[in-house]
């Protein structure tokens, strides 16, 4: 397996962050409060330009948002 080149351009995963959050009628500042990530983090993650996350963030955006990582990041043709 050949690793990931760092400058390679969009990922292919695209964060489902702003749907997820309109369908719970929830803001992004209402979620960086629940979680504990700063709302520049967590607009980075919502706008596709991360480049990674910790697991633990996933974990607590999901049980906020009540959601499996698959509803939340899915990959992009």
């Amino acid at each position: 397996m050949t690793p990931a080149v760092a400058d390679e351009g969009p990922s292919g995963i695209h964060c489902r962050l702003d749907e997820l959050l309109e369908a719970r009628g929830m803001t992004l500042t209402r979620l960086s409060e629940l979680v504990g990530v700063s709302v520049v983090n967590l607009s980075v993650l919502k706008n596709d330009r991360a480049r990674a996350i910790r697991y633990s963030t996933l974990s607590a955006i999901c049980r906020v948002l009540e959601c499996e990582v698959g509803e939340l990041l899915v990959v992009t043709p």
